[in-house]
């Protein structure tokens, strides 16, 4: 939105009364000014205000029919949250840091404290909503001229911020990867002067900034800008081993560092989902590990897929990723990576699209929406032929999934019927015989039907007959 927008916004102009009638200087700051200008949607609306802000919360909480409030007031500060926007208010303050803490001292402030505490320039311009001078732009450190220029620079010295916080460098990252923008060249050296004090940071606050750059229009901006900047070895140095290209001989290696980061760009075009684009970053994050060299074949990385998935979940409980549902989705979808190309084969049986089907479950599109991103090739000959493999195995895929609708498939034979027919208790057998049964009707030597179902475990396991 506009100025012109953010200045007849319905919650802008509510505040603006509210403050008024209580005599209390307010202004919106931060990113809905800093986008207002840029012309980019917003949803999150920040007002300080120079003195105590929690009359103004309670009125305005009143005025919204009591919407959700979080009151925090010895920080004096709120959040108010309504249907389709986050409101938050703090008192003007100024903050003070020590050492190796990121909790800070804080006390009362003047606006030009609390604009001078904030990350950077472009996030320091405050929008008034007093009186006569509603409207006006207070841009204390020149920030409208940062954002013509698209620098991304701090209000104050760059070491001095980066001390108090250290978790804004790696908000430089996001910013500069988000808009688009450069990070000027001071700002970057402190960065790397000061990357060693992520360490003081916590992980999941570290995760939650590294999300929002993947979750970026070209995340690949990002990484290589963590890595630049020295931030990437700090939390994930399992991706920086990736990095480089070997040459013996006549045989070569691509930089799997980069490829890995062509292949988020790649899903990053098709896809929004968050857990897709880490099973991106994660579908490689073995090779490192499995490479060898042989003098007649070259470079390999056997087996990249099965340790990969393994270190799937280490990598998430370090990071403070989620180890449920995403965590099981992207080390399926990195232990399968592998398994579609080899479909495109002519020989290959419908056995083996089949248990492609069922290994994938309702992650198929997802699994095959990566193995495309996969294809990183400059070769324009390869590359349009392997595009018209994986169109070979789609065809394969839908026409067997047309006919068995194995995503849905439920084994006719359950645990109880084998117990009953074979009179046993719970046991190792059960489990044998049940995936026994299950493996032919995949492999097509019976239907999923009851009756030949049955009768083929009978043939199989007639020893346990009693």
């Amino acid at each position: 939105m506009s100025l012109k927008n953010l200045a007849s916004n319905k919650i802008i102009l509510q505040i603006k009364e509210l403050s008024k009638n209580l005599k209390i200087k307010s202004y919106a700051v931060g990113g809905c000014v800093r986008d207002s200008i840029l012309n980019r949607a917003n949803k999150d609306i920040d007002i300080v205000t120079v003195g105590d802000c929690i009359p103004l919360i309670e009125n305005f909480a009143s005025l919204n029919k009591n919407k959700e409030v979080h009151i925090f007031k010895n920080f004096g500060t709120a959040m108010v949250k309504l249907d389709n926007c986050d409101v938050e208010f703090v008192s003007a303050r100024k903050e003070s840091y020590q050492e190796n803490s990121r909790k800070p001292f804080v006390e009362n402030g003047t606006l030009y404290d609390d604009l001078s505490r904030r990350d950077f320039t472009i996030n320091a311009l405050a929008f008034s909503l007093n009186g006569e001078s509603f409207g006006e732009i207070i841009d204390l450190f020149d920030g409208i001229n940062d954002l013509k220029k698209k620098i991304i620079r701090t209000p104050l010295p760059p070491e001095v911020t980066f001390s108090d916080d250290p978790l804004r460098m790696m908000r430089a990252v996001r910013f500069s990867t988000l808009l688009n923008f450069k990070i000027d060249t001071s700002t970057k050296n402190a960065i790397k002067k000061k990357s060693d004090r992520l360490s003081i940071v916590s992980q999941e606050r570290i995760t939650t900034e590294l999300n929002k750059i993947i979750l970026s229009e070209k995340p690949s901006r990002g990484f290589f800008l963590l890595d630049e900047l020295n931030l990437l070895e700090q939390f994930f140095p399992e991706i920086i081993l990736l990095k480089g290209k070997e040459v013996i001989g006549e045989f070569s290696h691509k930089d799997n560092f980069i490829h890995t980061l062509q292949v988020l760009d790649n899903v990053s075009e098709k896809s929004n989902d968050l857990w897709l684009r880490w099973a991106a970053i994660l579908h490689d994050i073995a090779k490192s590990q499995t490479k060898k060299f042989d003098e007649k074949i070259g470079f390999s990385f056997h087996g990249h897929e099965f340790l990969g998935a393994k270190m799937v979940p280490q990598i998430f409980k370090k990071l403070k990723l989620p180890t449920s549902e995403p965590m099981t989705f992207v080390k399926k979808l990195v232990q399968l990576h592998l398994r579609p190309i080899v479909l495109a084969n002519d020989f290959v049986t419908d056995s083996a699209v089949r248990r492609l089907i069922y290994d994938a479950g309702h992650d198929l599109e997802n699994l095959i929406l990566l193995c495309r991103a996969d294809i990183t090739t400059s070769n324009d000959e390869k590359k349009k032929k392997y595009l018209n493999n994986f169109d070979i195995i789609e065809k394969k895929i839908s026409e067997i999934e047309k006919k068995d609708n194995l995503r849905n498939f439920k084994p006719v034979i359950t645990g109880d019927i084998i117990m009953k027919a074979f009179n046993l208790s719970p046991c190792a057998e059960v489990g044998r015989i049940k995936s026994k049964v299950r493996d032919a009707i995949i492999d097509g030597v019976i239907p999923n039907a009851y009756k030949e179902a049955f009768e083929f475990m009978m043939r199989e396991f007639f020893v346990f007959k009693k």
